[in-house]
């Protein structure tokens, strides 16, 4: 019995062969395809029910072909496949109506997952949803390759088609305010103005006037009329920065403005149409601020419809190489500093502070050290970071192995975009395997075969792992 029909198209030959083989012994029917023209003809000659395709091939890429399967309403759900995970090709593959996302290289037992998740939903969907024309010119600014943050692709990716209201969470400096901006750029929006509000840095007798505007008269020194940022966000993004410290009187403001849709300027009563696209952000819980009353949960639950955890930099070290080499190139164009790169010993350096002030304090130490250095290259000696670690619990000795980790993963369920996604399992994993990986590596001084042993695992799927977790080899 035949479980279903699966295009494979992709200008490797092995992953073409490992995803036949693979999928033939599950009792799937499957055709591989090297090019994407070929993808498109088998495409419009037979019906599939998904099709794994490589986003780079000769002639028709993968996005191309997703393009045309979508014009021509043929209903095929389509699994992107890249070696560069970045935050565009994530973004584009998903705006464009992609079913899913997948990273190279990739997990068997993902694959089987995947598969078998679009086949149930294929039967339970009737018809997919027709994505908006691609934007183009858009500058890739954010940095990640880890599980978390290629969740934090697929959802913006998702809900850039629509004028959903986001709420960003995460500690400060992780990157809210530009994420902000990619949401606003890869939608349809994006002619239209970004305009972004602290709600802490307004004082909170102008706050009102700065987010709707006031008439002239409505109160002293107001001598003209003024348009708040409501006006000048129409038909565009507004951007509301550290929600949580709003006021309560302006809690109930804003609220009715998601709901009605319109407002009024200070001192006025002519209604006027919110055209706006609300993004919300804050570094505070705001769950546990609706049950101390300090915020409203009705307008926590209308700003809440698409949440968004920002991962700190702490828990996704895997990236701090790419954003150290990021951050130097910048300020080289922009400060033209003589220091152009860093030695392993300072990476190494960066790599393991905590960064309690995340991506923003990182650039900031990068600045200070390449403004100051006398040399091309930045050293250990360039940086003075505190000796700061993240507190633990006074018991900590005490506690066993296992609560320890049910202690962090407490803090991970409070997370809840991570648990409505159901990629918490696969975010966890990646954060204890890796550490575990180096720490038996550094124990057998680089022996793989020895490594692999003590781990239990064959070589081949230990060389995979670190390949995965991108894990050098340290003799």
């Amino acid at each position: 019995m035949v479980n279903g029909t699966i295009l494979i198209a992709d200008d490797e030959d092995l992953i073409r062969q490992v995803l036949h083989d693979t999928l033939t012994e599950q009792g799937y029917h499957v055709e591989a395809v090297a090019t994407g023209s070929q993808a498109w003809s088998a495409v419009q000659e037979q019906v599939f029910d998904l099709a794994f395709v490589d986003i780079r091939m000769p002639g028709l890429n993968g996005l191309e072909l997703l393009q045309k399967t979508q014009a021509a309403q043929i209903d095929l759900p389509i699994i992107i496949m890249t070696g560069q995970t970045t935050l565009t090709n994530a973004i584009e593959a998903m705006k464009h109506g992609a079913f899913d996302y997948l990273p190279k290289p990739f997990d068997l037992d993902d694959v089987h997952a995947l598969v078998s998740h679009v086949i149930e939903t294929k039967r339970l969907t009737a018809n997919t949803e027709r994505p908006l024309p691609a934007i183009q010119g858009r500058d890739e600014q954010i940095i990640g390759s880890g599980a978390a943050m290629q969740q934090v692709y697929k959802t913006v990716g998702r809900i850039v088609r629509s004028d959903a209201t986001v709420l960003l969470q995460g500690e400060s400096g992780t990157g809210k305010e530009l994420v902000a901006k990619v949401i606003h750029h890869y939608s349809a929006r994006w002619r239209a103005p970004f305009i972004g509000v602290n709600c802490s840095a307004i004082p909170l007798d102008l706050l009102e006037s700065e987010l709707f505007g006031h008439e002239r008269g409505a109160f002293t020194g107001a001598v003209e009329r003024h348009a708040g940022k409501f006006e000048q966000a129409a038909g565009g993004t507004l951007f509301l920065d550290e929600i949580g410290d709003m006021p309560p009187s302006l809690q109930a403001k804003l609220l009715r403005v998601l709901q009605e849709r319109e407002f009024t300027r200070v001192g006025g009563s002519q209604a006027l149409q919110a055209d706006v696209r609300i993004i919300a952000a804050t570094n505070q819980d705001l769950a546990a601020a609706v049950k101390e009353k300090r915020f409203r949960e009705d307008l926590y639950f209308r700003l809440r419809v698409v949440p968004i955890t920002l991962p700190p930099l702490r828990q996704r070290r895997e990236d701090i190489p790419k954003l150290t080499a990021y951050f130097l190139d910048k300020i080289t164009q922009e400060v033209g500093t003589a220091a152009t790169g860093i030695t392993p010993e300072a990476q190494a350096l960066l790599t393991h502070y905590s960064w309690p002030g995340n991506v923003r304090e990182l650039e900031n130490t990068l600045l200070r050290a390449a403004v100051l250095s006398p040399g091309p290259l930045l050293t250990p000696a360039d940086f003075s970071l505190p000796q700061t670690r993240t507190p633990l619990p006074a018991d900590l000795a005490e506690l066993s192995f296992e609560e320890v980790i049910r202690r962090q993963l407490t803090a991970y369920l409070q997370q809840p975009d991570l648990l409505e996604t159901g990629d918490l399992h696969a975010v966890v994993i990646s954060q204890v395997e890796k550490p575990l990986i180096e720490l038996v590596l550094d124990h057998t001084r680089g022996n793989q075969l020895k490594a692999a042993e003590i781990l239990g695992i064959n070589r081949n799927t230990l060389r995979k792992k670190m390949t995965d977790l991108k894990i050098a080899v340290k003799k």
